[in-house]
């Protein structure tokens, strides 16, 4: 097998280590976040949020990227993400406030499949028989996970699916686009979009945080920062349809984060939904180290 073979899947393996990582830390911010838009409006949350995050790259990049960024050859591709970035945190923030976090991250798990099935029409990526087959059972574990929740409110949950597709849609993009950019270049653009667009209604929603939101609110923005970095690294290092599947993770967290928080104890059905999503994962992480493995003694 060529070296050019063995850097590709060496790439995907990296890739998938810093998306698993990013993924988990994302399961602290969705806690968090459903935790501030009970007191606090969800733009101002969103510009709080993208306001530190800016802050944290500009302390690394320096003010001249921002000038940088708007000469880039990608700025048109940028501005469409930064526009689907802000359309699914607006919808996924404001369902947060009607659905229970693990209700909430598991409608959100159509995100991987609209990923791998974008993959290959956008980028005409080759998806085999293995990656398919751990995205769909991981959805089947999502699709049970979620059967209990019944809720009858459909308004939280249509938004929690525009915010899946816009996020599906965005990991393409940044497939493309980290060909040229860096995570940090992808990182500013974007927040840089949602402070402008949030900033805007904030004289008419501002609502002054109590000193224990204004910690949360500093922890967003730290958990922010680096979940999206790490899953940037992720998708740039990786194909998009590697990575995806792997976000199913987060569910698992959520519960996690469900039952310590607000004392949310999932049925037996959710575990059983749960299992079908960690054994996809697992399967894919050793075929792909099988196959890195078989590439390096050839």
């Amino acid at each position: 097998m060529s070296t050019e073979a063995k850097e590709l899947h060496t790439r995907t393996m990296a890739g998938i280590g810093y998306a698993l990582a990013g993924f988990s830390i994302f399961s602290i911010q969705d806690a968090v976040v459903k935790w501030l838009v009970t007191t606090l409006p969800v733009w101002e949350v969103l510009f709080s949020r993208s306001t530190l995050i800016v802050i944290l790259c500009l302390s690394i990049t320096g003010p001249r990227r921002v000038i940088e960024l708007t000469q880039s050859s990608n700025r048109n591709a940028l501005l469409i993400r930064s526009a689907l970035i802000l359309i699914a945190w607006l919808a996924y923030f404001t369902a947060s406030r009607s659905l229970h976090l693990a209700e909430l991250v598991t409608i959100y798990f159509s995100t991987p499949i609209f990923a791998v099935v974008l993959s290959v029409l956008v980028l005409k990526e080759t998806v085999g028989l293995v990656r398919w087959a751990a995205t769909i059972i991981g959805f089947i574990g999502v699709v049970i996970a979620a059967a209990p929740a019944g809720s009858v409110d459909l308004i939280p949950i249509v938004l929690v699916l525009i915010a899946a597709f816009c996020w599906a849609w965005t990991n393409i993009l940044v497939r493309l686009i980290s060909r040229k950019e860096s995570s940090l270049s992808l990182m500013l653009a974007s927040n840089g979009v949602v402070i402008l667009v949030c900033g805007v209604t904030l004289p008419f929603v501002w609502v002054t945080p109590d000193f224990n939101s204004l910690l949360l609110v500093l922890l967003l923005g730290g958990v922010g920062a680096s979940g999206q970095f790490l899953m940037f690294e992720g998708y740039r290092l990786a194909p998009a349809s590697a990575v995806a599947p792997f976000e199913y993770i987060t569910l698992i967290w959520s519960f996690g984060w469900g039952f310590l928080i607000w004392g949310d104890w999932p049925p037996v059905a959710v575990f059983e939904g749960a299992a079908l999503i960690l054994a996809s994962g697992l399967t894919l992480i050793v075929v792909e180290g099988w196959k890195s493995r078989a590439l390096q003694r050839a």
